[in-house]
């Protein structure tokens, strides 16, 4: 099983973090209605999208598979105490030239939308740890800033996860001027919350140590073989992608950009 869901008793526990009462369904059903009356939103649920980062979404095109080839990812199967979900994500060696940078976060999404989607209850926060523990650097300055404020922006403003703590282990001298160099794009809940570590004991502190994977010192299985799991994963879904590139809103872009002052 890719993710465990929460036990019964995890879940009323999760229902109180969310606030959700009896009444949760009954308003669920209310929004959607009143999404299919507006004759310009999709008779689903709706999405900003950004043609770079939500189009072209299989997991067998080209730009997709560089980036499989160089990064280890996945989102772990078990819970944190506080019930978070936690993903990880490394680089598969240590030399290696750099992927597209839109087609590695148009992975990140498409893996964080069918985990939403695969969600049977929701979770109240997410954590996220990235191992710095490769030569980084020249990889970052390929990345450009319109394309990071991008990507901060659905994060912040589209997805509905709470981020909890990020975690950045095995870190230099260099990520200060990373951390940095992205901070004017977050808003203050999340330059608040990243963590920075030296080394992976004191990330123990904060994630359970158990339910990491091996390559961590955990007992949570060999990320190399959680990643292929979810490559698997990703490719029994895509038809499901194709069909979520059609629930798009009709909005012209300049409109959407200058919402954002962009």
């Amino acid at each position: 099983m890719l993710l465990r869901q929460p036990t019964p008793e995890q879940r009323i526990h999760t229902k109180k973090i969310l606030k959700e009462d009896e009444n949760v369904e009954k308003h669920l059903e209310e929004i959607k209605e009143w999404l299919r009356e507006q004759p310009h939103l999709p008779d689903s649920w709706v999405r900003a999208t950004m043609p770079e980062l939500f189009s072209n979404r299989n997991v067998a095109n080209t730009g997709i598979r560089e980036v499989l080839e160089v990064l280890d990812a996945a989102v772990l199967p078990h819970l944190t105490p506080d019930f978070s979900r936690v993903t990880i994500a490394k680089a598969a060696r240590q030399h290696f030239d750099t992927p597209t940078p839109s087609e590695f976060f148009k992975l990140v999404f498409m893996i964080g939308d069918l985990r939403l989607d695969m969600e049977e209850l929701g979770v109240p926060y997410d954590v996220y740890i990235l191992d710095a523990g490769f030569p980084w650097f020249g990889h970052f300055l390929k990345v450009s800033p319109f394309l990071f404020r991008k990507v901060f922006i659905c994060i912040q403003e589209a997805y509905p996860v709470v981020i909890k703590q990020v975690h950045i282990v095995n870190a230099n001298s260099f990520i200060d001027f990373a951390i940095n160099t992205i901070k004017p794009f977050l808003n203050e809940t999340l330059r608040n919350c990243i963590y920075v570590h030296r080394n992976v004991e004191s990330l123990y502190d904060y994630v359970p140590r158990d339910i990491l994977p091996e390559e961590y010192g955990g007992g949570g299985g060999k990320l190399t073989e959680l990643k292929q799991s979810w490559i698997r994963e990703l490719e029994k879904s895509t038809t499901w992608f194709e069909q979520q590139e059609n629930i798009k809103a009709l909005i012209k872009p300049t409109s959407f950009w200058n919402f954002f002052n962009l």
